[in-house]
Formats: C-alpha cells, sequence, structure tokens
C-alpha cells in the first residue's frame, strides 16, 4: 500500500490526483496527508471528499514532521511551479518517491539539484507529463518507432491558445517570473516534452523571440490604464472584450480559473484568480517563437500564441521516408465554427497518403489523464512496448532548454 501525502491543494491536485485515487485506486493507495500553506484550501478538499476527513494537516515549514507521522511513501507535488523543487527535493531526502506536476522545476539550476538529490536517494521521481498519454500523441510515437517516415530530420509546431484560457494565465500567479518562470516554462514545457519524446532527439541549441503583445499595461484593448482592478469588481468589464467574450450583461457566466474554482476566489488567503490583465505588474510574454537543434540532426521550429479565436495546434513531422501531419481543435464547445475531425495524415515520401482515424479515450487532455493515471497508482503498464512515462531526466531537460529559450527572449523582451 503506497501512503501518499500531498503538496499544494490546487483543484488540478484534487481532480488529476485525489479523486482517481479515492475512487479507483483505493485498494493500493491512500491520501495520508496534506500540506498547504492555506489551511482554507484543506477544509474545501475535506468538503469535497469526505472520505478525507480525517487526514492530517500541515504547513510548509512541518514537512519532515509530516513524514514521519504519515509514514508516508510518496509525495505528490502540485504546489505554485516555483516551490515545486523543495518538497521535490525533501521528499529525496526521505527516500520518498515523489511524482510531480510540470513543470518539475522552474530554473535550469533547480533540475541540476534535483538529479543530484535523486542520485542520492533511495526514491525516483516522475513528471506527469500527460500529454504523452493522448491517444494521437500516443500513435505520432508508434509511428515513428515503426519506421514510417524514417529518420525525423524537422517538426513543424504552432500551438494557439484562445483568449478565454491565455487571458487565465494573466490574471493569477502565473503573470509573475518568479512564481512560474514565464509561459516559456509553465505551458511550453508540454510541448517541448512531446516533441523530445517523439523523435528521441535531445535539444542542443535553441534560438527564440518573445514579445508581450496582449496583455499588460501596454494592451490595446485595455479600457483605461488604472492598475489593480478585478473582474468580479470591476467598474469597467462591459468595455472589456476579453470579459465580454465569455460573459454576458447579468453576469451569469462567472469567472473562471482553470485551476481553482471561482465561486472559492474570496476563500483562498491572499490569492484571487481574477487580476486584471492589464495590470502593469504583468512581465511575462504571450507570444513565443522558436527554433531548437537537435543532437542527431532534427530542427524543431515552434511558435506558441495565448490569444486567439481558438484553441488547439498544428504538426508536422517530417523524416527521410514520409510526412506526419496532425491539426486539433481543442474543446470544441469554445471554437465558434464548424471544425474537422482530428486525424493523424501520413504521406510516404513515394506513394498514397494515408489518413489515420485514431480510436480515442474519455478523459481530461484528450483521455490522456486516466490512462497516466493508471501508470501513477498501478506502475507502467508492462505490455507496452515503449517508454511513457517521464522521469526527472526528462523534468531538467525541458529546464535546460528554456533555460536557454528564457535567456534568449528575456534579453530581447528587455530590447523592446
Amino acid at each position: 500500500m503506497e501512503r501518499i501525502v500531498v503538496c499544494g491543494l490546487s483543484n488540478r491536485a484534487l481532480g488529476m490526483f485525489i479523486k482517481p485515487v479515492i475512487e479507483k485506486f483505493a485498494h493500493t493507495n491512500k491520501i495520508v496527508g496534506f500540506l498547504d500553506i492555506d489551511e482554507t484550501r484543506v477544509e474545501l478538499c475535506k468538503a469535497r471528499f469526505p472520505e478525507l476527513v480525517d487526514v492530517p494537516f500541515y504547513s510548509p515549514i512541518q514537512f519532515s514532521q509530516m513524514v514521519k507521522e504519515t509514514e508516508a511513501t510518496t509525495v505528490i507535488v502540485t504546489s505554485r511551479d516555483d516551490t515545486h523543487v523543495e518538497y521535490i527535493i525533501q521528499g529525496l531526502e526521505h527516500d520518498l518517491n515523489v511524482i510531480s506536476e510540470k513543470p518539475m522545476v522552474t530554473t535550469s539550476e533547480d533540475a541540476t539539484r534535483v538529479m543530484k538529490a535523486e542520485e542520492a536517494s533511495k526514491g525516483k521521481v516522475i513528471v506527469a507529463f500527460n500529454y504523452r498519454y493522448n491517444p494521437f500523441h500516443r500513435k505520432i510515437k508508434e509511428m515513428i518507432l515503426e519506421g514510417k517516415i524514417g529518420r525525423v530530420t524537422s517538426i513543424d509546431l504552432n500551438w494557439y491558445i484562445d483568449t478565454y484560457h491565455g487571458a487565465s494565465y494573466f490574471k493569477r500567479w502565473n503573470r509573475k517570473r518568479e512564481f512560474s518562470g514565464g509561459l516559456s516554462v509553465h505551458k511550453s514545457t508540454h510541448h517541448f516534452d512531446l516533441v523530445n519524446w517523439w523523435i528521441d532527439q535531445l535539444p542542443e541549441e535553441v534560438f527564440a523571440y518573445g514579445a508581450l503583445n496582449y496583455y499588460g499595461k501596454e494592451g490595446e484593448l485595455n479600457p483605461s490604464p488604472v492598475d489593480n482592478r478585478y473582474c468580479g469588481t470591476c467598474p469597467e468589464k462591459r468595455a472589456c472584450d476579453y470579459y465580454t467574450r465569455w460573459s454576458n450583461r447579468t453576469d451569469s457566466v462567472s469567472v473562471r480559473d482553470d485551476h481553482i474554482k471561482a465561486e472559492s476566489k474570496e476563500t483562498y488567503r491572499n490569492y484571487r484568480p481574477d487580476a486584471c490583465i492589464f495590470d502593469h505588474e504583468i512581465e511575462i510574454e504571450d507570444t513565443y517563437v522558436a527554433t531548437v537543434k537537435y543532437n542527431r540532426g532534427a530542427l524543431l521550429s515552434y511558435s506558441i500564441n495565448f490569444s486567439l479565436p481558438y484553441e488547439g495546434y498544428r504538426l508536422a513531422i517530417n523524416g527521410t521516408k514520409g510526412r506526419i501531419e496532425t491539426q486539433e481543435f481543442h474543446e470544441l464547445s469554445r471554437v465558434p465554427f464548424p471544425v474537422p475531425e482530428q486525424t493523424i495524415d501520413y504521406f510516404p515520401l513515394f506513394g498514397s497518403k494515408e489518413v489515420i482515424h485514431v480510436v480515442q479515450t474519455e478523459g481530461g487532455h484528450g483521455g490522456g489523464d486516466p490512462i497516466i493515471q493508471e501508470d501513477l497508482f498501478l506502475g507502467p503498464d508492462p505490455f507496452r512496448s515503449y517508454e511513457i512515462l517521464a522521469g526527472s531526466k526528462a523534468g531538467a531537460i525541458q529546464s535546460q532548454l528554456v533555460k536557454q529559450f528564457g535567456n534568449r527572449v528575456n534579453k530581447i523582451s528587455r530590447l523592446r
């Protein structure tokens, strides 16, 4: 029986980890402790899951006490990104297995600390890169392993975040670089990991540009240059296109945060997820482009934009024997026009095109969440022919890549 303690009771922690442990994996896993900076989060967690009413609560300075008193064997880290490193390292120092939400850490220096701590520990680190488990992404991996396109030579990946999802990052803690490392860390980590895993090559060099085009004090759609506004109480929200796109005149559509329920925004201590997207304190970018060179010759052309009319991505992977293409329109309920079914198109270098209709599964992140949960709480599927569960090395590779990415982006931003 794995005895699990959870550090950081975000909505992600509740839905992605705690709920499946209780409902699906309780025969081999048990939640035995909570750690958070805010006792209110613990109260809300226990209200949602009455089975956990007797689970003890600890503050961040009581990590060692928590491990000792609960006899924990595993720690799940779902706190704010910049705090991951301390909980991961403390867990390893106590020889615990660690499951960390992505990103594993926000700096390459912290990645090095984690790798060294893991080497000296009996525990191991797993990074929950759940996007690998999406059925389309697994199929692409399998096609590459089968040699369908030969040796991978180049990748084009363009990611689109809509005005609903994109704006949410600028309403909460992600907008401060000291907390998130910027969205090249918090969000692009998913995408770089996918590419690295698909092609099984290591990034060597990266050149990148980043800019703040939509949000912050210079945002063109800012109703007025007023600071410290909140959507829930802002007298100018009817003049804000980002607000009215997803609400109405009676405000019956509430402000929503992707990680914390809107109805709780005033009950959490010192935190609201509806801060104004045009505040002066916003210091991260909302637009990125990057070129990455890999150790076996592949080249990646990547971009991401956090203020677009729809959400999804376009992908093309070229190889010496052919090409793979796919396009996703994410969360169709937010796309204001008809969209085609996602397929994978395979173009052999010489021959006929094949259209692949992938068998899909239910669950978050395109059906990937339930499958990674099985690997996390039951162990990796012994019948799978390739590795998919990510460890600390994958998390560290993202940090090293993003360090180069971030250094160049920050330099460009300062020159603007």
